[in-house]
């Protein structure tokens, strides 16, 4: 059997045992939201921010819940079999959200496209859908998908991926031992991958061009906006008037979208909220962005 069914059995098998008590909730309530977008987990790497995702999983609640591809890591996971128990916690706390009357929306990207074998279907109460179409309170209509298929580099030159895949694991683990260091001299968190894309000229019109072709789509669509991930970079703005929504990932930005109850959109920096909270009574937040 392959790892890929394998994991989808293991799922499902989750799903179906009983659900162990939760821990007491203690301190503040969770903030809560009509809808939450969340891509790029990377769940199965040891890149994944899984302590710091279980923290923002824990202290937000919504209606519908988003999982915007690239929630499970096939592509490390074939190379390398990575499945700690803090990620295995995240496993069970989105079916948790299910079971206890979240909707749950799992739209599978490139590294986990094994998943789409399963589109249609549900698994402990988590919907597998190709896209989406999201209402938001105030009348916009979104679309709502992974963002890979606008990737040139996935379409046409998959073996080029892997590559680039194997190298920002890499700048990962580089980084990791960076931080590891910075943390013991008293300073944040830094991405330096991050930090790279950001110096990088192609890397930055790669982004660009991601960008503009997916609002293109979106406008062919007569939609109002468009959210997706793949990128790793968390973005809220208009593009030719479309609402271009990218809610960044669980590996560098530890980021999401949120919806409130009156349609606003905003990006919540969940790393400038930990840090917050950590120092000062906790309170809303978030790192907004206006919506168009």
């Amino acid at each position: 059997m392959q790892r890929d069914d394998a994991f989808i059995r293991a799922w499902r098998d989750t799903a179906d045992r009983p659900s162990e008590p939760e821990e007491p909730a203690s301190g503040p309530p969770p903030l809560r939201f009509r809808t939450l977008w969340i891509s790029d987990l990377h769940l199965g790497t040891p890149g994944c921010q899984a302590r710091a995702l279980l923290d923002f999983l824990k202290n937000t609640e919504c209606e519908t819940l988003f999982l915007v591809g690239d929630i499970i890591d096939g592509w490390q996971l074939k190379r390398h079999w990575y499945w700690p128990q803090a990620h295995n916690d995240v496993i069970q706390k989105l079916l948790r959200k299910a079971r206890k009357g979240t909707r749950v929306i799992f739209i599978p990207g490139n590294h986990d496209e094994f998943a789409r074998k399963y589109l249609n279907h549900n698994f402990g109460g988590i919907d597998v859908a190709e896209e989406w179409i999201h209402e938001t309170a105030d009348g916009r209509k979104l679309w709502i998908m992974h963002g890979d298929l606008f990737d040139g580099v996935i379409q046409c030159a998959k073996w080029l991926a892997y590559v680039g895949d194997s190298l920002y694991e890499f700048t990962l683990k580089l980084n990791r031992h960076l931080n590891s260091l910075r943390a013991r001299m008293g300073l944040p968190y830094w991405s330096l991958s991050k930090y790279l894309k950001g110096k990088v000229k192609r890397a930055v019109s790669y982004v660009g061009d991601f960008e503009s072709a997916v609002a293109r789509e979106a406008h062919k669509r007569g939609v109002q906006g468009v959210v997706c991930g793949h990128i790793h970079h968390a973005e809220m703005r208009d593009i030719d008037g479309i609402l271009y929504c990218n809610d960044g990932d669980w590996v560098e930005s530890l980021t999401a979208l949120a919806e409130h109850a009156d349609g606003t959109l905003e990006i919540l920096d969940w790393a400038q909220h930990m840090k917050l909270a950590a120092g000062a009574p906790a309170g809303r937040v978030a790192a907004a962005h206006a919506a168009a």
